[in-house]
Parts: structure tokens; C-alpha cells; sequence
């Protein structure tokens, strides 16, 4: 693969997309789509023209793109648009296109990597920061879906986990803010609950409208993110919390504990405290404890470091950290916190301006910026 071929052809590419009428950033994104699939198949297949090959490529890319934005921003108008209540059947097709998507055929990764990307509207690359695996990865990841299911009737629809994975990767990207799908999420989610008696299904609403409820609080009116434990909790949607609980505490009164209902034990626990100080952190570290057991995910002992810290002292939280991969998205944030927490603002400084160049999303970059800002302001003085 000559590289340094595709570096040279990308500027060209991305001019004659802009000239077409493409938004920059979204022919930027469509061109480095043509640049991971060119990376996957010219080794075995160089084209004779390699310019025009990125060019078609890419302009298909956005198209793709373009239309399942469409689709998806039609979907939303038609929740705004529904009418009120009355007889009807439960499910859309939306819903089971999920069921379909999650092919017996695929293995469970492949399921929900294909069913974010072709109806979730997710990008390629949004989908490989969720899984933290290289872009490259998960194109190829998708790309072998897709020659799975090619030859198969998509008429078995998948298992109820994951549709629930799905769900779940769907409402955090649009928690974070790159794309507001977060509000369909929900919607699909309590179809599901209405359908299926299951306590994960409800473990997963309930996380769902907790997290939601505290959304208008996370920002502040100039975009900037608003950390927790600054959050104005008179902001949060108190009906929606209190929804959420009440349906948690039927679902783990089943004595059926899953992923999803401990990760709604631990939004609760936050939402349920009047004041960040008031925060029950010996609790909500048991509660990571039971989801580390449930699922070892190295995200989830990240954020335990984080709940060690603030219920046992820094030294412990950092003591926690010290056994969790450093090359993990987020690591050099929480090691900044709590070394700020430990009383060492100059590491503390040094990690969050490292952290913000490892940031992928721009509010979360400007945040950790202003952190490192205001700590070395603090150490001139």
C-alpha cells in the first residue's frame, strides 16, 4: 500500500467533493471512508485509476451517509408529529429492523457494529470510538457483515442482548452530543419494554431516562460541559428520574441482575443525592464492583478508579488506576483528577492538557483545556 500515494491524492479528492456542493466536514468524513476501504482492498485489487476510485468511493460514502441522516431526521419528525394515544401495535419497523440487523448468522460484535451503521445512522469512526478498536478494524468488521448477511433472508430476527447493545451505543452517541439520536433511543427502548418482559429491557430504560434527565444541566449556554458535581441539579428532569428509579427497583426486585440494571443502580445513586457532596460513593463503588464481575470491561474499572477516589481518598483512586491500560480513552483525565484530588497541580496540569490532545470530541477537548488553564494560573500566583 503506498501511503504516501493516498496522502498526496486527499487534498484533490476532498477539492472536487467540496465542488460537487459537500459540506467540508462531511466530505472529510466520506473521504477518509474511501481511505480505510482503499487500505483494505488495493493491496489485492490496485485500481487502474487510483484518484477516480477514491473519488467514487467517497462520493458513495456520503450518500450513504446523507440518506440515513434522512432517514433518521424523518423518523424523529415523525415522533413530533405523532398523535395521541389510542389503539395500535407496539412495534415499528424501525425496532425490527434492529431484530433483523442482529442476524442469527453474525456473531453478536458484527450484529451491532452492522446495525449502528446501517440503522442506527452512526458513522464508521463513531462506531470504532465506542468499541475502542481502530477505524480500519471496525470498516473491515462491517465489511464482513455485510458479505455474511449478502446471501442470507433477513427473516430470523437476532436475540434480545443485542438489540440492547445496540440500543444502548445509539443513546450514548447521542448523549455525547455528536448526534442527537438519543431521544429515538428512548423511544425504541420503552417499545421494547412494552413487548418484552425482561429486566435487562427495563434495566436499559431506566438508565436511559436517568442519564436523560440530566442533560440540559451537562452544558452550559456557551456549549462548554458542565461536570457533575457542578451540574445545577434543579436543571434535572425530576419526573424522568423518578421513572427511571421506579422502574430500576422493580426490575432488580426480580433478583435477575444484568449489566444494564447496575449501570442504572450507579445513575441513580448520583441522581438520588441532593448534593454532589452527599454522593453515597461506598455504595456506587459496590455497585462497580458487581458490574465489573458482570461484564470486566476495562471502561467500567476506569470509572471505578474514578468512585474509589472520591469514596476511599485519591491515593486509593490512584492505586485503583495504576491496574487499568493507560492506552484506554479517558485514562489520562481521570489520572489529571485525581492527581488534582491528591494535591499535585502541576502533574495534575501537564495530565490534563495531555488529555485534551487525546480528546476526540471538541467540548471535551475545550473542557480539559480550561482545567489544565486553570491550574496553571493557580501556579503563578
Amino acid at each position: 500500500m503506498d501511503e504516501t500515494l493516498l496522502r498526496s491524492l486527499t487534498p484533490s479528492v476532498l477539492g472536487i467533493l467540496v465542488r460537487r456542493g459537500i459540506d467540508f466536514a462531511a466530505a472529510e468524513d466520506a473521504v477518509q471512508d474511501a481511505l480505510v476501504e482503499a487500505v483494505r482492498v488495493w493491496p489485492d485489487d490496485p485500481p487502474r485509476d487510483p484518484k477516480g476510485w477514491l473519488t467514487t468511493v467517497a462520493w458513495r460514502r456520503f450518500l450513504d451517509v446523507a440518506r440515513a441522516d434522512a432517514a433518521r431526521r424523518r423518523r424523529e419528525d415523525l415522533v413530533d408529529e405523532e398523535p395521541e394515544a389510542g389503539p395500535c401495535h407496539p412495534v415499528d419497523d424501525t425496532l425490527q429492523l434492529y431484530f433483523l440487523c442482529a442476524h442469527p448468522s453474525l456473531t453478536p460484535s458484527s450484529a451491532v457494529a452492522l446495525t449502528l451503521r446501517a440503522v442506527g445512522g452512526l458513522t464508521t469512526r463513531q462506531i470504532a470510538h465506542a468499541y475502542l478498536v481502530p477505524e480500519a478494524t471496525m470498516a473491515q468488521r462491517i465489511s464482513r457483515a455485510k458479505r455474511t448477511v449478502s446471501g442470507q433472508r433477513l427473516d430470523r430476527p437476532g436475540d434480545v442482548a443485542t438489540v440492547l447493545r445496540v440500543l444502548y451505543l445509539v443513546f450514548n452517541e447521542g448523549y455525547s452530543g455528536d448526534v442527537d439520536l438519543s431521544a429515538e433511543a428512548i423511544r425504541l427502548t420503552r417499545q421494547l419494554a412494552a413487548t418484552i418482559d425482561h429486566p435487562e429491557v427495563a434495566g436499559l430504560l431506566a438508565l436511559m431516562l436517568v442519564h436523560h434527565a440530566r442533560r440540559a444541566a451537562r452544558t452550559a449556554p456557551d456549549g462548554s460541559l458542565v461536570p457533575l458535581a457542578e451540574q445545577d441539579r434543579s436543571r434535572w428532569d425530576t419526573r424522568a428520574i423518578a421513572e427511571g428509579v421506579e422502574i430500576l427497583q422493580a426490575a432488580l426486585a426480580r433478583d435477575r441482575l444484568g449489566e444494564f440494571q447496575a449501570q442504572a443502580a450507579i445513575a441513580a445513586l448520583h441522581a438520588d443525592a441532593p448534593t454532589a457532596a452527599e454522593t453515597d460513593w461506598v455504595q456506587i463503588v459496590e455497585w462497580y464492583d458487581e458490574l465489573a464481575r458482570l461484564t470486566d470491561n476495562p471502561v467500567v474499572r476506569l470509572n471505578r478508579a474514578v468512585a474509589v477516589g472520591a469514596a476511599d481518598g485519591p491515593r486509593a483512586g490512584l492505586a485503583a488506576l495504576a491496574t487499568v491500560d493507560d492506552a484506554l480513552p479517558r485514562y489520562t483525565a481521570v489520572a489529571a483528577y485525581l492527581h488534582e484530588r491528591d494535591g499535585d497541580p502541576i502533574r495534575a496540569a501537564l495530565l490534563y492538557a495531555e488529555a485534551a490532545q487525546q480528546a476526540t470530541n471538541l467540548a471535551e477537548r475545550d473542557h480539559l483545556t480550561r482545567q489544565a488553564a486553570r491550574l496553571n494560573a493557580l501556579g503563578r500566583r
